[in-house]
């Protein structure tokens, strides 16, 4: 199955517009192309850094771009924003891009920001000490950031896997770090499924036990049965063909970006991080950094064995999903990435 291809020739004359060069080959300086980038997912995740890497080094800047970084406030208004032509692009869960197709609209991701949800399911330690498996939870309360959300698929799938039907558990909306952890600790919930820092600060004082853990490759294979790709950036198929210039513009600060990372470090992430990030403790910001550090996407390519993976994830969590009606090889490119990884060597 191959992935959505976009015309090398169309594409190198808008790059060399792009890059200021005319007819004569004289080079003038370009106006920064505006791009509006919506974040569906929560800040501070993982998983967006590379965005935020990609703004403080002025990797957009030098691919001309004016990136406007902003929070979508969720994936389905992200996804209105794209159709109603309010945004370019979102930074968001990879599965959207077959849901989305499955209500016949399509939305193409083409460029892989992480490897796996960065996701930890964990039990509170003193509500279920005796805790042996996904079992012990039928009746049980699991706080998750959001319905539909990466938190709330991996708990899901991790009941699931132990044949527990999640109509037997009672879920809980809880929304950002904070108030998951307050959630764990005053027993509103007696389990949790969450991101850093939030699941590195209760591991920390030993009062969550961790029980299924995307929070690096090894668990993400052992819970998905396959790689499972995470956050990326994408945008309506029109978008890309109609702004191939503007997409591998993108794409180059971004890989540019997680390239970066690879050899950045501890200094390093401080820098660039914003001081939101740190949620007032930069030990605990930079420890929950190690945690998911492997999981981040290390040149933009999406992997097709993972598309697999997502497509029957989604599947089996959504009776109402139909496989017949998703075309894979439409939900992503890596025509854009690969580009990128070339120019920078990632």
């Amino acid at each position: 199955m191959q992935p959505l291809r976009f015309g090398r020739r169309k594409w190198l004359a808008s790059a060399l517009s792009l890059a200021g060069v005319g007819a004569s080959g004289a080079w003038a300086q370009p106006r920064p192309i505006k791009l509006r980038l919506l974040l569906a997912g929560a800040e501070p995740t993982f998983h967006l850094l590379p965005l935020r890497i990609a703004d403080r080094r002025g990797f957009f800047a030098a691919e001309g771009l004016d990136v406007e970084l902003r929070d979508a406030g969720g994936p389905a208004k992200a996804h209105q924003a794209l159709a109603d032509g309010s945004a370019d692009v979102v930074a968001g869960a990879f599965e959207s891009t077959l849901t989305a197709q499955a209500k016949s609209g399509f939305l193409t991701a083409f460029v892989l920001l992480g490897r796996a949800p960065q996701v930890a399911l964990g039990v509170s330690v003193r509500a279920l000490p005796a805790y042996k498996s996904a079992a012990d939870l039928k009746g049980r309360r699991i706080g998750v950031s959001s319905f539909g959300s990466a938190s709330d698929m991996v708990a899901r799938l991790a009941l699931a896997r132990d044949g527990v039907p999640a109509q037997q558990v009672g879920f809980v909306e809880l929304g950002g770090y904070v108030a998951a952890v307050a959630a764990l600790r005053s027993g509103q919930v007696d389990a949790i499924s969450h991101m850093e820092t939030a699941i590195s600060m209760l591991e920390q004082k030993g009062e969550l036990r961790i029980v299924a853990d995307t929070r690096a490759l090894k668990g993400t294979q052992e819970l998905f049965g396959g790689p499972m790709p995470a956050a990326c950036l994408y945008a309506t198929a029109a978008y890309l063909q109609k702004n191939a210039q503007t997409a591998q513009a993108l794409a180059n600060a971004v890989v540019r970006a997680l390239k970066w990372l690879q050899t950045a470090g501890p200094s390093d992430i401080i820098k660039v991080s914003p001081e939101s990030y740190f949620l007032g403790d930069r030990g605990l910001y930079l420890a929950s950094f190690n945690k998911v550090r492997e999981t981040i996407a290390l040149d933009g390519l999406i992997p097709e064995e993972g598309a697999r993976t997502a497509l029957r994830t989604v599947a089996a969590l959504d009776p109402a999903f139909k496989l017949a009606e998703v075309n894979l090889a439409r939900s992503f490119t890596n025509d854009f990435a690969t580009l990128a990884k070339k120019r920078f060597g990632a």
